[in-house]
């Protein structure tokens, strides 16, 4: 019985130390790569604790090696977005102004009930009320609501309501997304133009969006 109680506190406070090395993003919303090293580690940290006279050190190696499998392509995603794209996927639009797009559902395997349960969840009952929906690579769902659905500000009381346009990742990490050039207009052309007009490379940009209005933004890469 000690021997259990000593074997808990043990794993205890070593997963604590495997947890905070891991990363925050292992606690809230995991990436199917996170969800399955962290099922993996805690199906390997109860060994020990049920089997008492197995040694210690052989599910504290697995873990290690785990955690440390997690952290390596973790630094390596950060550096590569075909990696990231590979391991994470891609975050995909499921409604365009108040229409469901059937063909991303259909890759995703997402059913209408998926869909409009998700939509209650974001306190939303009515699909013609949505700009955007959006399942994230987490498997949420974020969503824009039209302009003139969304709760009225001190800023919109003088104001009418504006077609918005969200925007849409045109280079991450110094690297070009062509597949979101059709969802904003934007083409080969227009952004060899825009990077000459501000004398600017693609390496040299940390993130650029462009929306369906044609705005703008660039995050500039820092002075290394």
């Amino acid at each position: 019985m000690l021997s259990v109680a000593v074997r808990t506190v043990i794993m205890y406070f070593f997963m604590i130390v495997i947890m905070r090395l891991m990363g925050k993003r292992q606690i809230g919303q995991l990436q199917p790569g996170e969800l399955v090293i962290t099922i993996m580690i805690s199906e390997i940290a109860a060994i020990p604790i049920d089997k008492t006279d197995e040694p210690l050190i052989e599910p504290l190696t697995a873990i290690v090696i785990l955690a440390g499998l997690e952290i390596i392509i973790s630094l390596i995603s950060l550096k590569s977005i075909r990696i990231r794209q590979l391991l994470q996927g891609n975050s995909l639009v499921v409604i365009r102004n108040g229409k469901v797009d059937e063909k991303q559902m259909r890759r995703m395997r997402y059913t209408m009930d998926d869909l409009l349960e998700a939509l209650r969840q974001n306190d939303v009952f009515n699909i013609d009320e949505v700009q955007y929906a959006i399942t994230e690579t987490d498997g949420s769902l974020s969503v824009l609501l039209k302009p003139e659905y969304r709760p009225l500000t001190i800023g919109d009381t003088d104001k009418k309501p504006s077609k918005d346009s969200m925007p849409f990742i045109i280079i991450s990490d110094g690297r070009i997304i062509k597949s979101s050039f059709s969802d904003c207009g934007m083409t080969q052309k227009k952004l060899d133009n825009i990077l000459k007009k501000k004398k600017l490379r693609a390496k040299d940009i940390l993130l650029m969006t462009c929306d369906e209005n044609g705005n703008i933004n660039i995050v500039r890469q820092s002075e290394k």
